[in-house]
């Protein structure tokens, strides 16, 4: 750490103490000029907050983001490690764009252009909820999509 004051580059802890927010409070000395300060670490969440449609936000919950999945993939031929591995890419993703704040929606179709090349039938249920498919036609039509030659 550098010191403040002189901006000598290596300074000396002389105490550590933790706080409630988890968080790490350092007592600093500067053996070049001799002062004293303090740092303050926290974690940073590598995560954005999700900022859902009645613009709640809320962070990012690994484990909600896979039971959601996991619904979509009931009595579907998918293993529970390509169901992590779909979790893992959604939540790498959120990471690498590097936003404190992501919309719901992002990862609703984060979740559901994985899921396509995952399960079709596993895609289909989720499009149903995530789309808002309410009726027969427009599940046809998803449907009809997803058996359209690329």
């Amino acid at each position: 750490m550098k010191c403040p004051f002189c901006g000598y580059k290596r300074t000396r802890v002389i105490d550590t103490s933790h706080d409630k927010q988890g968080g790490i409070r350092r007592r600093r000395e500067c053996p070049q000029c001799g002062r004293r300060f303090s740092t303050y670490e926290r974690p940073v969440l590598a995560t954005p907050l999700i900022v859902k449609q009645d613009g709640t936000r809320e962070e990012f919950n690994r484990e909600k983001l896979i039971r959601g999945i996991r619904i979509a993939c009931a009595k579907r031929p998918v293993s529970a490690a390509s169901i992590e591995r779909l979790a893992g890419e959604v939540e790498s993703k959120l990471q690498s764009m590097g936003l404190a704040e992501v919309s719901s929606r992002v990862v609703g179709d984060l979740v559901i252009e994985g899921l396509k090349s995952l399960d079709q039938i596993a895609y289909i249920r989720y499009a149903i909820v995530y789309l808002g498919l309410d009726d027969l036609r427009s599940i046809r039509r998803e449907i009809d999509r997803l058996l359209e030659p690329n």
